[in-house]
């Protein structure tokens, strides 16, 4: 398991190959690479600025990946955050989940990202020609995080 905030990008190649080689009772792995759009509420958007609680915001990040190792049975997992100022089409997170078995592997990954979106503090300011606009967490994202929420 690992937890990673960074300002470099990161190689997905070599971060699969890491988590595939991490043992070989690893049957799948299921990643999710989000990237900086160019466009929010039909504004364009010329790039995004990153901060995080530098301690805190590993420490949820390895209780996310607690809860999803309780919840499904994980063999590994990886989460890279970049931070900083990225431009669009860059990526800002990787998460990344191994298992025996697709499902598993399927479930934590999502289970994570919704977490990680709404419970890690990330502060994200999107850059655009009229200003800079601090984010909140969107309804939907919230909604997400109820749902496994109601599954315990």
């Amino acid at each position: 398991m690992s937890v990673k905030i960074q300002h470099e990008d990161f190689d997905l190649s070599a971060e699969m190959a890491a988590l595939r080689a991490s043992s070989n009772n690893v049957g799948a792995i299921v990643s999710f690479v989000g990237l900086v759009r160019d466009m929010s509420s039909d504004e364009k958007v010329e790039s995004i600025y990153l901060e995080y609680y530098p301690g805190m915001c590993e420490k949820e990040l390895d209780k996310i990946i607690a809860e999803a190792t309780a919840r499904w049975q994980l063999i590994g997992a990886r989460v890279i955050h970049r931070i900083g100022r990225l431009n669009p089409n860059d990526q800002i997170v990787l998460v990344a989940t191994a298992a025996s078995h697709r499902g598993e592997a399927f479930k934590a990954c999502e289970f994570i990202i919704d977490y990680l979106k709404t419970a890690a503090p990330f502060w994200k300011k999107e850059l655009k020609p009229q200003g800079g606009e601090w984010l909140e967490t969107r309804e939907t994202d919230v909604q997400r995080m109820d749902h496994w929420r109601s599954q315990k």
